[in-house]
């Protein structure tokens, strides 16, 4: 049986998985657009994942937890996906828009699951609270820059 800080820990892993799969994500995504200021905010966005990621790691290892490194399979056959999506569209910047959308959507939906899932200390809820509130105000940029496109 988990114990209280492994069960915490292996949330905190998972959501870490995901944020370094985002932070590549929007990496790669700026890295492919010609649009100074999709680049401009998949660049942020990619600064923005690295910060969640070292506030989780700091987190979970108050809980005296181990620090899982890399990314899912998952992340990765999405980047794949965007590279070729980037590759053969013809609206390049509209299909990054969507794919970022739908990996922020997703985002928020995790973070929502663990914050409803799991009993957490107050240091964690607010952590998680804090980098979910930013991702849905920035699903609100991005889906801004979507109508402008």
């Amino acid at each position: 049986m988990k114990t209280y800080s492994e069960e915490v820990g292996n949330k905190l892993n998972d959501l870490l998985e995901k944020t370094y799969d985002a932070e590549k994500g929007f990496k790669k995504a700026a890295e492919n657009s010609d649009h100074a200021g999709l680049k401009n905010y998949f660049s942020q966005k990619s600064q923005e994942r690295n910060s969640f990621g070292h506030e989780l790691k700091s987190e979970i290892k108050a809980f005296g937890q181990e620090v899982d490194k890399g990314g899912s399979l998952t992340g990765s056959l999405h980047r794949t996906w965007m590279d070729v999506k980037a590759f053969v569209s013809a609206d390049n910047a509209e299909s990054m828009l969507e794919e970022a959308i739908r990996g922020e959507e997703a985002a928020v939906k995790e973070y929502s699951e663990v914050l409803s899932q799991t009993s957490l200390p107050t240091s964690t809820q607010t952590i998680l609270m804090q980098q979910k509130n930013r991702i849905v105000d920035g699903l609100s940029s991005i889906k801004r820059l979507e109508d402008l496109n």
